[in-house]
């Protein structure tokens, strides 16, 4: 059994997670920021990285004890290289050269992009290609994954990513952070029909972008209009109808992709986003509509974790057993791992 120690610090999660060489994961700890950058409505990238620097020495011991191994028994280190914060990119992917270093180990460098990319394939036999609607806080990407190394750049949003937008609205209707969780469950005690949206890019024929600024407008000038203080259900059902023109304007802009004669009839979710189940429920629904299959991670495997992080490495190590990268391999605080459709 050959095993590897993965760590995720691109954002506001740290994690460290064992896995072995047919995929089984011995340990998995993570710290979540939430209550950290609550207060902010949003991450501050500075309380980030100094949180985990804090932890992550604590989940490494955690994970080791969990797994009942030392440091010595890992035969490989991967770390997020890129996109994310840089300071928590500099904390996590250090910490895993080092111990690389210290015990003359290999090392890889992990695209945190692809890792929810491939997230799927850990519990699923997806096989390439497939579509990939790629939603996070900082991301919304339609991708056709050709292969491991290979995916192409179908549309993306003009403006705001779909997480973004949550947040922003959840800020609005004071319902806490991180705004996706928080409209979920407001909406839940909604009705999406009492305030409708307009869907953003509606009159869209043909491509594949997205669009959410204007939903944010929308809801603050709605807002700013308001005869009278918010009442609970006030919130719950401005929650719920924007929530519900968030996830319909995913789910047309899919359905077009389908659409296409050559298109890949297997849709996979990934990203933060994707842990939504009013997003799930419509794209299961839509896909169904057009004779393919819709397939998704469990929702823990949505948001940052160090699993996805493993399974990327062992996928690329599945491919080339030999495969390692240099202790100089540089972060980047933002990257792309697709080619545009003309490249």
């Amino acid at each position: 059994m050959t095993l590897l120690m993965a760590i995720e610090s691109s954002c506001d999660e740290t994690a460290v997670c064992l896995m072995d060489d047919a995929g089984r994961v011995h340990a998995h700890a993570l710290y979540s920021q939430v209550s950290t950058h609550a207060p902010y409505g949003g991450v501050v990238p500075e309380l980030a990285a100094r949180s985990h620097t804090e932890h992550l020495d604590i989940l490494v011991t955690q994970a080791l004890n969990e797994a009942g191994v030392t440091l010595r028994d890992i035969d490989i280190f991967a770390a997020t290289t890129m996109p994310g914060l840089m300071g928590g990119l500099i904390v996590g992917a250090t910490f895993a050269k080092t111990l690389a270093m210290l015990h003359q180990k290999r090392f890889l460098a992990v695209h945190h992009l692809q890792a929810h990319a491939l997230s799927v394939r850990w519990e699923h036999p997806v096989d390439f290609p497939y579509l990939l609607l790629l939603v996070s806080g900082g991301h919304c990407q339609l991708i056709r994954v050709q292969g491991l190394d290979s995916s192409i750049l179908l549309g993306e949003t003009l403006d705001d990513a779909a997480g973004e937008a949550f947040d922003k609205a959840a800020r609005l209707l004071s319902l806490g952070f991180p705004g996706g969780p928080a409209i979920e469950q407001a909406a839940a005690q909604g009705d999406p029909e009492k305030y409708p949206f307009e869907i953003p890019l509606k009159n869209q024929k043909t491509g594949f972008a997205f669009s959410f600024s204007g939903l944010k407008t929308a809801l603050a000038q709605r807002l700013a209009q308001w005869p009278q203080p918010l009442s609970p259900q006030d919130r719950h059902d401005l929650a719920a109808s924007f929530q519900m023109a968030v996830a319909q304007h995913l789910i047309r802009v899919c359905a077009r992709a389908f659409a296409m004669p050559d298109s890949p009839k297997t849709l996979v979710v990934a990203g933060g986003v994707a842990a939504n189940a009013t997003l799930r429920a419509g794209l299961q629904d839509m896909a169904q509509r057009h004779n393919g299959t819709f397939i998704a991670p469990r929702p823990d495997i949505c948001t940052d974790n160090a699993i996805m992080i493993a399974w990327a490495a062992w996928e690329r190590l599945r491919q080339n057993p030999l495969a390692s990268d240099p202790l100089t391999s540089p972060l980047k605080p933002r990257d792309a791992f697709v080619e545009s459709p003309t490249s």
